[in-house]
């Protein structure tokens, strides 16, 4: 049985990511035509491709998304997006998430797969973390998208949460663009991309429930670069605390 259990699973990976890479090769046509529209209107444009390419994606592979909303969510005002960073996955689940312009942070090195890179690099901010210029770069360029009315999204752990901890430690980054340009953190929980994908393993897809859960947004009027581990350990607090609530399946039990 277990051998059974395993071959259904591969067959099901593999069918996973053909369909992927497949729905991929169909959109990268139109990504290259809305790339000519420049990083603004074009970087849109390509993310409501993306978006329809997930909402072709998820169900086929079986994974059946929803946005769970604490308060009501105002799609038409900008935020500094937080989420928790468990799985290779996540990348994936932000399209079925965030439903309006919004243009994420990702790390430069994949931008260079061969066709998801051109379309990953047009969709969002990349950022070579090893560089201090480049890093600075990118806080220039996602300045300038929320004085465009853009939402953007940081993964303030950095990397993937290994500790076995709700969250692992926060950078300071998104809380400091958060001050320094006024707009509000809003958090937003992914809370079953472990399950359907663990980090660190390949062919472990499995079909099944995503959520993202949207918090109540953290205003920062008023606040100074001086607040910024105050409003860190803010986000923080209440992050973990419903991760808790929701009882996310990565947390160890000591």
């Amino acid at each position: 049985m277990k051998s059974l259990t395993a071959i259904s699973r591969w067959l099901y990976n593999v069918y996973a990511m053909l369909l992927f890479v497949l729905l991929m090769l169909m959109i990268f046509p139109f990504v290259i035509i809305a790339s000519f529209r420049g990083p603004l209107q074009g970087g849109n444009i390509i993310y409501r491709i993306c978006m329809i390419w997930g909402d072709i994606w998820f169900p086929l592979a079986g994974i059946f998304h929803k946005n769970i909303y604490e308060v009501p969510h105002d799609k038409k005002k900008s935020y500094i997006f937080v989420s928790n960073h468990i799985s290779f996955l996540d990348a994936a689940i932000v399209v079925k998430t965030y439903r309006q312009p919004i243009r994420a942070l990702g790390k430069e090195e994949t931008a260079g797969i061969p066709v998801f890179g051109y379309i990953y690099k047009n969709a969002i901010v990349t950022v070579n973390r090893s560089s201090p210029d480049d890093r600075s770069r990118s806080v220039l360029k996602l300045k300038a998208v929320l004085q465009q009315g853009i939402s953007i999204l940081i993964f303030p752990e950095g990397t993937f949460n290994e500790t076995g901890k709700p969250l692992k430690s926060f950078f300071d980054g998104a809380f400091r663009i958060a001050i320094e340009t006024g707009t509000p953190v809003k958090p937003v929980l992914l809370l079953d991309s472990f399950n359907r994908m663990p980090y660190g393993k390949l062919f472990t897809l499995t079909p099944g429930r995503s959520r993202a859960v949207f918090m109540e947004e953290i205003p920062v009027q008023g606040l100074t670069v001086e607040d910024i581990p105050s409003l860190k350990q803010e986000v923080y607090k209440r992050m973990e605390q419903r991760l808790l609530h929701y009882g996310a399946s990565w947390v160890k039990q000591v």
